[in-house]
């Protein structure tokens, strides 16, 4: 890894991660050959990865505007992976200068990187190894509380990564335990490879490359991803394409149809948990 000092020692270099295909997918150079070897059968079927990545981190970037734009000075970014200018402090701080957030991740590779993107000015900006599958090590476990006020609204992004649990995981109980744990008025934004619409032998080639990753990739039904956001107000425009959510066009264009069986598709959303004993409040845009 030329330029970056990670400690080798605590970083698997022999099993491919989710967070440094990505990487390598957005053109970083944080990733390792067998890294490059997984993503590259994964652009075998899907040569238009590297851009669809790119239109993903847009899609984040809009997600917390949105969040900080309506008051939320505080974020976790649950399966950050590796980082990407510009990242969620520099989103937040660019609405909200104070804005605290938690960079969490269960890969070393990303943790470090993370951690050494934070300046030494960036006070209240942190990153945290962690495993969002052990919920009570997440919320419990020193780390987090020094830097998040849970009895205040904070802003949950679960992006690309619900599709790295598989159903023995029981991301559904994870996420509902988030929900449970987090204050009235917050938000979750959630984004996940959708299976609808898509070629079969395109979902089994994925799923095949990401077979001896860190984590297999779960397709799964825009059914099943609207029911993350059970008990949640979910947000205009609602769930739909990442591609198109909040996404300003210009003068003329057309909103562009459905993706084609050659293509992957990703919903995401954002969800907020309904203030207790107040109106609905609706946000800008």
């Amino acid at each position: 890894m030329a330029g970056q000092n990670v400690l080798l020692s605590s970083v698997d270099v022999n099993t491919p991660s989710p967070a440094r295909m990505y990487d390598y997918y957005l053109g970083g150079r944080n990733n390792f050959p067998v890294d490059r070897e997984a993503a590259e059968k994964v652009l075998a079927v899907l040569p238009h990865c590297p851009k669809a990545a790119r239109v993903h981190r847009k899609f984040m970037a809009r997600v917390v505007t949105c969040m900080a734009e309506n008051g939320i000075d505080q974020f976790i970014d649950l399966g950050a992976g590796i980082p990407t200018s510009p990242n969620v402090h520099e989103i937040a701080r660019a609405v909200i200068p104070k804005a605290h957030v938690v960079y969490v991740d269960n890969d070393p590779t990303a943790t470090a990187l993370s951690a050494q993107v934070i300046g030494p000015d960036d006070d209240g900006v942190v990153a945290r190894l962690r495993d969002i599958r052990n919920t009570d090590e997440l919320f419990d476990r020193p780390g987090l509380h020094d830097v998040i006020d849970f009895g205040r609204p904070v802003g949950v992004l679960m992006l690309s990564v619900l599709h790295f649990l598989t159903e023995a995981d029981d991301p559904h109980a994870i996420v509902s335990t988030i929900k449970n744990r987090i204050a009235p008025g917050s938000f979750i934004a959630i984004s996940h490879a959708i299976s609808d619409g898509t070629a079969p032998d395109m979902t089994a080639a994925i799923e095949g490359a990401y077979a001896r990753s860190m984590a297999p990739v779960v397709f799964r039904t825009e059914a099943e991803v609207h029911a993350f956001f059970a008990g949640l107000e979910l947000m205009p425009p609602g769930l739909g394409e990442v591609s198109q959510w909040r996404r300003a066009r210009a003068a003329g264009e057309r909103r562009s149809g459905r993706n084609t069986a050659s293509s992957l598709r990703m919903f995401g959303g954002l969800g907020r948990k309904r203030p207790q004993a107040a109106r609905r409040l609706w946000l800008a845009g």
